[in-house]
């Protein structure tokens, strides 16, 4: 896979607090990962580097021909982990879709070039924005996981005309603040430290989960940690009445064995605030939910954005 659009590498880009690999060695690691990564996922229909105010935004389209078009989903992944992550999610979510689309969030590891430094947590759903209507899209459905919910959050609050629904896996300081044990994990995944310790924070997130080095998506998000430098605004904490202003059709999925936040918590915050919420507690999953349950999550996502596409109404299937 070759770039579209050239990579920050470079100790400049750290003055201008810019998303960048501090040199070439080091994007080539990263790089290596990622295509590893990309390797297990289905071969995408199309590549675009999207221009956005804040920089060019990397997606790639999936989907099923002969599939039912409805309205095109949009996945966001998790913290540095960029498209690779739904490499086990794509065969079910594009078995109905003819159009889904996933994005490496810009300002993240991942093959997204950002060009401006974000002011506030605000910008990303203004660049957000800016990728949907450069990829002419609509109202959309998203899907987010972990800071990819969030992000998707953040947009409905920016342009909710340009959202269609929410699908919302653990969301990460959404609907329960973070705990101790998520900064611990991003303060020790960042420092010097040996790449097992690194694993082993990764596994304790994702509720004990085998995420040695063979395993591809585990070594991406390594790699990215290591290997990227982002200057990121802290996720703002939505006030009661800022989440409750989100009028968009939301399915938010709680995972019982988080460490990201209280999951009882949060749940009951999500029920207690959407306008349009459908709100689930899996007491089974932890916060890499869409890895342990993919064929679970593909089929209650398309269940709740089918039924929008059919009467636009959001239900309860739990």
């Amino acid at each position: 896979m070759d770039d579209l659009v050239r990579p920050n590498i470079g100790a400049e880009f750290r003055r201008q607090r810019l998303g960048h690999f501090p040199d070439a060695s080091a994007y080539a690691r990263y790089r290596h990962s990622y295509d590893r990564a990309m390797a297990d996922l289905p071969a995408p229909d199309e590549v675009q580097d999207v221009p956005t105010g804040f920089g060019t935004v990397r997606v790639y389209r999936f989907g099923t021909d002969g599939a039912d078009a409805g309205r095109p989903l949009l996945l966001l992944p998790g913290r540095t982990a960029s498209t690779p992550m739904w490499a086990s999610n794509l065969a079910g979510l594009t078995a109905s879709r003819r159009a889904v689309y996933t994005a490496d969030l810009l300002g993240e590891p991942g093959l997204s070039v950002q060009s401006k430094p974000f002011a506030s947590s605000a910008d990303q759903g203004v660049w957000l924005a800016e990728l949907l209507t450069g990829l002419g899209l609509d109202r959309t459905h998203l899907l987010g996981v972990s800071i990819g919910g969030w992000t998707a959050f953040q947009l409905a609050r920016h342009a909710p005309e340009k959202v269609a629904s929410l699908s919302l896996l653990d969301p990460a300081n959404l609907f329960g603040r973070i705990t101790w044990k998520a900064v611990a994990v991003s303060l020790g995944s960042i420092g010097p430290f040996p790449e097992s310790w690194r694993l082993r924070l990764l596994s304790w997130i994702s509720g004990g989960a085998d995420l040695s080095g063979d395993e591809p998506v585990a070594d991406l998000i390594s790699a990215g940690m290591r290997e990227f430098t982002s200057f990121l605004p802290p996720p703002t904490y939505f006030s009661d009445e800022q989440v409750a202003a989100v009028d968009v059709p939301t399915l938010a999925v709680i995972a019982g064995r988080s460490i990201i936040h209280n999951p009882d918590r949060a749940a009951d915050r999500a029920r207690r605030l959407l306008a349009q919420g459908v709100v689930e507690l899996w007491p089974d999953a932890s916060h890499a939910l869409n890895g342990e349950f993919p064929e679970r999550v593909s089929t209650r996502v398309l269940a709740f954005i089918d039924q929008l596409d059919a009467d636009g109404v959001p239900r309860d299937h739990s």
